[in-house]
């Protein structure tokens, strides 16, 4: 868990990089990362000469050579501002700055560093180097929690939505998403939207906190860091810091792949991952000629967001499950393309669930109505009745401020949903209960939660109008007795 004094390093640093003109909050996430990171090649570094001089045996990798020993961390940090600034803008040690040498090294400390293409260092003076470099040394990262509680804290200043819908997803709402599909031990587990990684890097955590005695084992361990996660992502710098976020939570090399999802000639994705996990773009709209043929037959639309599903059909096991946030539209929309890709998933697969999230869930980043959708590839049908649950509350306001509350339906939601047997007596007024497959149907796949769930108005009795009329006789009546009584009294 994140301390407090952690929590005010972060802020610290992050009003430096603001007041130091750095204002954009994804570049100071960006430049913050690749500090990190050349930190932690130091790191590295004084590890394997620890191993060496242990052993007498020679540094296995060798990231500073001797004539770059200027290029680590653990030297600059003690230079003035301009001799530090100097190294990262001047090649003058072998002719390589800081920077370029973050980018040349390879894949000797994880995945982040295939992703450097692109990477721009943007820190104008030495004056905000030096402030930055000296606050980030001091903040201790010595284990997997405390690396991984820092990023995510610093993830979570990002307040302005990005392009195209794209917004961070809280975390809370993707724990509650991991905790109600429990990913398993073979699992292979993909976010074809990846973003920050948050859905890839909330599932390791399950598991480490759920399954600790898994990690004992050499082949699930290998699976772990090797085939079990798979990030797709067409932006590079959000590819970069969702690297950054797998690394610092302990997930050394996962599968990243940067390009969009959607796009003619990603067909070879298919049928391989079991769970899938994902918030996809909401507002975008492709041009057909733009999108992979596969999909498209399976449904028909330019919108992302229906695209997106057809897309996590393709690329599911049978049997593979799916947990994806969807904006309301999605639920109840009349086009064609709506109920064909509704159908498709009622019909010729398992819907298993339907969760209504209040529109709030998303603010400060954007207020729009969402659910989750829970569903099975069959490829044989199996939907016999859907579960709806009616999120009224998720532990926060649902104002912009986002503040803490007592309300919370989540831990309900997750109980229940791993015991739908007992929600066979539910009634539709409640907060949760199960339609059956045939009611969906003959509502024209309908899946708005309105659709199904039934008020209670109470019966409110009122007086006779003759009755309220002698009411308000009787109140003049006494408003004007206490008038003539202030009158007196100031005489």
């Amino acid at each position: 868990m994140i301390t407090g004094e952690i929590k005010s390093q972060v802020d610290k640093i992050w009003e430096s990089f603001w007041t130091g003109g750095v204002s954009n909050p994804l570049t100071v996430i960006e430049q913050f990362t690749y500090l990190l990171f050349i930190r932690r090649l130091d790191e590295t570094q004084l590890l394997e000469e620890k191993k060496a001089n242990m052993i007498g045996q020679p540094i296995a990798h060798v990231l500073f050579s001797p004539n770059q020993q200027e290029l680590r961390w653990s030297s600059f940090k003690n230079k003035d501002p301009q001799t530090m600034f100097d190294l990262f803008t001047r090649p003058s040690i072998g002719g390589v700055t800081v920077f370029d040498h973050m980018k040349e090294v390879g894949a000797e400390v994880g995945v982040f560093a295939q992703y450097m293409k692109g990477a721009t260092f943007m820190i104008p003076t030495p004056r905000l180097l030096d402030q930055v470099v000296q606050m980030i040394d001091k903040i201790k990262m010595e284990d997997r929690d405390t690396k991984g509680d820092v990023y995510e804290y610093l993830l979570s200043k990002i307040a302005t939505a990005g392009t195209n819908g794209q917004f961070r997803t809280p975390r809370h709402i993707i724990r509650m998403m991991v905790d109600m599909v429990q990913p398993k031990k073979e699992d292979t587990i993909c976010d074809p939207s990846a973003g920050t990684a948050g859905f890839l890097v909330s599932s390791g955590e399950y598991l480490h906190e759920k399954h600790p005695d898994w990690f004992h084992e050499k082949s699930f361990r290998e699976h772990y860091n090797s085939n079990m996660f798979t990030g797709i992502e067409f932006d590079n710098t959000m590819l970069r810091i969702g690297a950054m976020n797998l690394q610092l939570h302990g997930i050394e090399s996962p599968n990243l792949i940067g390009k969009d999802a959607l796009s003619e000639g990603n067909g070879d994705i298919r049928d391989r991952f079991s769970l899938i996990l994902a918030n996809p773009p909401f507002k975008g709209s492709l041009d057909y000629d733009g999108v992979e043929t596969s999909i498209l037959k399976m449904v028909k639309s330019k919108k992302t967001e229906l695209l997106f599903l057809g897309l996590m059909l393709r690329m599911l096991k049978t049997g593979g499950r799916c947990s994806v946030i969807v904006p309301d539209g999605v639920l109840f929309g009349s086009s064609n393309a709506h109920k064909q890709i509704r159908q498709e998933i009622i019909e010729n697969h398992k819907l298993d669930a339907v969760i209504s999230m209040p529109s709030g869930v998303f603010k400060p980043y954007a207020g729009v109505s969402t659910a989750v959708l829970f569903f099975t590839k069959t490829g044989t049908g199996g939907t016999d009745q859907v579960w709806f649950y009616d999120m009224q509350a998720d532990g926060y306001t649902l104002d912009d401020k986002r503040s803490d509350t007592k309300e919370n339906d989540i831990p309900d939601i997750v109980t229940r949903y791993h015991n739908l047997a007992s929600e066979t007596n539910r009634l539709r007024t409640d907060k949760s209960f199960l339609v059956p497959f045939a009611d969906i149907k003959a509502n024209d796949w309908d899946l708005s939660i309105n659709r199904y769930k039934e008020v209670v108005y109470d019966e409110v009795t009122y007086a006779q109008p003759s009755v309220i009329i002698q009411d308000i006789k009787n109140l003049q009546e006494e408003n004007k007795q206490k008038l003539l009584i202030l009158e007196e009294l100031l005489k």
